[in-house]
């Protein structure tokens, strides 16, 4: 791992009318327009979901690497990510973000100590820690068959 503080940068460009660009070296661009909660036609990424992707993301790779280095055995991860936009005092913010995770790990393996280590990536997810947002964590562990 490279020393903190981690710098990354990103471009993005709109015109008056149309999707906006989202750029980085080395990525594919992304386009994006407002969700159709905002009056977007929808069918595109948008900031908000973008934003929860990230929650997820995040917590998965967290867990990623906290799995590794705790050398617990697991075959695959995935979550389903809500993230909650409501308006408070005249701003709209995201209140909640509720990560689900389905955990797969081989037969005889440790679910409790799966679901602790699932626990602390949620914990440990610098996205979402960097959120105001109230975080959930629901995580089932099922054995492969």
């Amino acid at each position: 791992m490279h020393p903190f503080p981690h710098r990354y940068r990103v471009r993005v460009g709109i015109a008056p009318e149309g999707e906006v660009s989202l750029d980085s070296d080395g990525l594919a661009q992304i386009r994006s327009l407002p969700p159709p909660e905002f009056g977007g036609p929808g069918g595109y990424w948008s900031p908000e979901t973008l934003l929860t992707a990230a929650v997820g993301n995040c917590v998965l790779l967290t867990f990623r690497a906290i799995a590794r280095a705790s050398r617990i055995e697991w075959q695959q991860a995935s979550a389903e990510v809500e993230g909650v936009l409501e308006r408070i005092e005249g701003n709209s913010r995201f209140t909640q973000m509720h990560v689900r995770v389905r955990l797969v790990v081989p037969p005889g393996a440790d679910a409790a100590r799966a679901r602790m280590l699932m626990e602390k990536a949620e914990k440990g997810c610098l996205i979402s820690n960097s959120l105001t947002a109230v975080k959930h964590l629901e995580c089932e562990v099922v054995e492969s068959a």
